[in-house]
C-alpha cells in the first residue's frame, strides 16, 4: 500500500476537484442534476471549486462569494447529498492523509448538511436566500 500525503498545494486541490467532479460527472445519481445546471461551463466551475477549497484548507482568501446560492433551488434531497459526502470522501482518502484531508472531509459533510438544511427550509418557506 501506498504512503499518502496531506494536501499541501494548490496542485493537490486540483487532483482533488477534477477527480471528484470527474465522479460526479459520471454518477447515475448525481450527474444529471450537476450537467443540467453547470451545461458548458464546467472549466469555470472547477476554477471556482479550487478557489474555494485553497480558501477553505489554506486560508489564503482567493474565493469570493455565497457557495448556498447556486444550489438553493436544485431538486436534491438527503440521498443526493449522502450521495456527494460518499463520493468527495472517497476521493480525499484515495489520494490524500493527513490534517488537511481531515479537515476538507469534515467541511465538506458540514457544508452538505448546511445545504440541505437550507434547501429544505426554502422549499417550506416563501422566502429566497440572500445574494
Amino acid at each position: 500500500m501506498r504512503e499518502l500525503k496531506d494536501i499541501t498545494s494548490i496542485d493537490d486541490i486540483r487532483i482533488l476537484v477534477d477527480t471528484f467532479y470527474g465522479k460526479i460527472r459520471e454518477d447515475d445519481l448525481l450527474k444529471d442534476i450537476f450537467n443540467n445546471v453547470i451545461q458548458d461551463r464546467w472549466p469555470q466551475h472547477l476554477e471556482k471549486m479550487y478557489r474555494f477549497w485553497q480558501t477553505v484548507l489554506f486560508d489564503e482568501h482567493t474565493y469570493f462569494g455565497a457557495p448556498f446560492v447556486p444550489h438553493a433551488q436544485l431538486p436534491v434531497e438527503k440521498l443526493h447529498f449522502d450521495r456527494w459526502v460518499s463520493l468527495f470522501n472517497e476521493t480525499v482518502d484515495h489520494f490524500f492523509s493527513g490534517e488537511k484531508a481531515t479537515r476538507a472531509k469534515w467541511q465538506g459533510n458540514r457544508m452538505a448538511e448546511m445545504f440541505l438544511m437550507k434547501i429544505q427550509y426554502y422549499k417550506n418557506n416563501a422566502s429566497t436566500p440572500l445574494q
